[in-house]
């Protein structure tokens, strides 16, 4: 397939720049990836759509406040740093613009808190950093970071942890899995005192997930690798669910990604841990999830990709057109939808 086969017409002012509040009031389209029929409900409706013999399965990751500023001690220079990946105790892999300003050797002062060292510049532009702190560096990043929001979000967040799931736990994102951010609280209880079991796995979200996809062919693309783990308490929960008859509910395409790649690599559900750069389209047999709750994607994007191969590619192009044609709100602030 080629890559204008999963383009769409979106106007700008659907592209959601602020959350909806309470998390659970944003709306939710119901695909059933069968008949391809559509139903409009509200996200907390998504209790009734769900059985005692069902799972749900969440990824807890947490998305760091990777973004940082510094100024060049020499000329003092602003140049904005993205923490991509750490390397050891005090160097991380990082993007920084603009580039020209941050040459190896080049020492940066952020906030006054902590400096940083140009190490390397990587072939692919990306910089390595040495920073010199004193005390936890997560605690002094959570003061002086900022969260990295994708660049269609052109708005400032009145509320940042409006970014972050309520169940995030594991530090380690570029990005939200932006599919649980509908989740509340008293949503997740209402659902486990329906008999419905909740699992948690971890994927860290790269920015590799925003890349877009240049190759016209699909099948030419190269995924980018991201890290996950999956816990033995999870893994008993889905074959408990697989051996009842229930259906094993993905939310959002990063817990998709991390259970299908699972049962690739081990050819069962079992806890692990490992990188993938599972690329999911049109053709691909799934292994493991039987549903899928998830936001609406950019044209083009891998993700789009994913939802084609789950519920068909005239199922989700039909759908994306009633979503746009019915007001509904995309990309990672927008509403959702849930494929069953």
């Amino acid at each position: 397939m080629k890559k204008s086969d999963f383009f769409y017409d979106l106007p700008p002012a659907q592209i959601a720049q602020q959350p909806v509040t309470p998390r659970d009031s944003s709306r939710l389209m119901v695909l059933n990836r069968q008949s391809g029929e559509i139903e409009h409900k509200i996200f907390r409706d998504i209790e009734s759509l769900l059985t005692p013999e069902d799972c749900l399965i969440l990824n807890d990751t947490k998305v760091l406040p990777a973004r940082l500023f510094g100024i060049r001690e020499e000329t003092g220079a602003k140049v904005e740093f993205l923490l991509l990946k750490q390397q050891s105790a005090d160097t991380w892999e990082a993007l920084a613009g603009p580039g020209k300003k941050a040459k190896p050797g080049t020492v940066f002062d952020f906030n006054g808190r902590m400096k940083g060292t140009v190490l390397e510049a990587l072939d692919n532009g990306n910089r390595i950093v040495q920073f010199q702190f004193t005390g936890n560096f997560f605690a002094l990043l959570d003061e002086i970071g900022e969260l990295p929001l994708p660049h269609y979000i052109t708005e400032e967040l009145e509320d940042k942890e409006r970014y972050q799931t309520v169940y995030a736990q594991v530090l380690g994102s570029a990005a939200a899995p932006t599919a649980g951010l509908h989740f509340t609280p008293e949503l997740l209880d209402r659902i486990r005192q329906k008999g419905v079991k909740i699992g948690f796995v971890t994927l860290h979200v790269g920015l590799g997930t925003f890349r877009p996809v240049k190759t016209d062919n699909i099948e030419e693309h190269h995924m980018h690798s991201e890290f996950y783990s999956v816990p033995e308490e999870t893994a008993q929960i889905i074959r408990n669910t697989k051996a009842n008859g229930g259906r094993v509910i993905a939310v959002g395409t990063t817990c998709c990604r991390t259970l299908e790649s699972v049962c690739r690599q081990t050819g069962q559900v079992c806890a692990h841990s490992d990188n993938t750069d599972i690329f999911i389209y049109p053709g691909y047999k799934f292994q493991c999830i039987d549903g899928l709750i998830t936001n609406f994607h950019l044209p083009e994007s891998t993700l789009i990709m994913l939802v084609s191969a789950f519920c068909g590619y005239k199922n989700t192009m039909h759908a994306y057109d009633i979503a746009v044609k019915e007001g509904y709100r995309f990309f990672s602030l927008g509403d959702a939808m849930c494929i069953l």
